[in-house]
């Protein structure tokens, strides 16, 4: 299980994560976006239906009818309803339970920097978990380790 690591440093997480998802998607998976913040959940469903002029990306809310079947579900929880085998965190909290999925994107900005190194090095000697450190650049998303 591959875990990615996003710090948030040049550009906010609204344009980051659509280009995530848009690569999911490409790639013929889906996709469970987590948040324990309310507002962040209504935000990003806002922001993947007007994210760009010309695109948009399908997308639900846990509880919501036809959650199933989203190719995108935006949820409190990392509770896959939709099948998800991949999985963004994007309120900057690392759960374990995300370790139950192919992938994890773990985004987080310079307020939860901390939190993020302590993950990092838990994650460090389990089994079967590769890491990966992504640090934005002017060019874009560059793997620093």
């Amino acid at each position: 299980m591959q875990v990615d690591f996003y710090h948030l440093t040049l550009r906010p997480l609204g344009r980051a994560l659509p280009q995530i998802a848009e690569k999911v998607l490409a790639g013929g998976a889906r996709l469970l976006v987590v948040s324990g913040d309310e507002g962040q959940r209504a935000t990003l469903d806002r922001l993947l239906w007007t994210y760009s002029p010309d695109s948009f990306l399908p997308h639900g809310l846990a509880g919501e009818d036809g959650e199933g079947i989203q190719p995108v579900l935006i949820a409190p929880e990392p509770v896959a309803a939709n099948g998800a085998r991949m999985v963004a965190i994007v309120d900057g909290t690392w759960r374990e339970a995300a370790l139950g999925f192919d992938r994890a994107f773990h985004f987080f900005d310079d307020d939860s920097v901390g939190a993020a190194r302590a993950a990092w090095r838990g994650l460090a000697d389990r089994d079967g978990v590769e890491r990966r450190y992504w640090k934005q650049t002017e060019r874009g998303w560059e793997q620093a380790a």
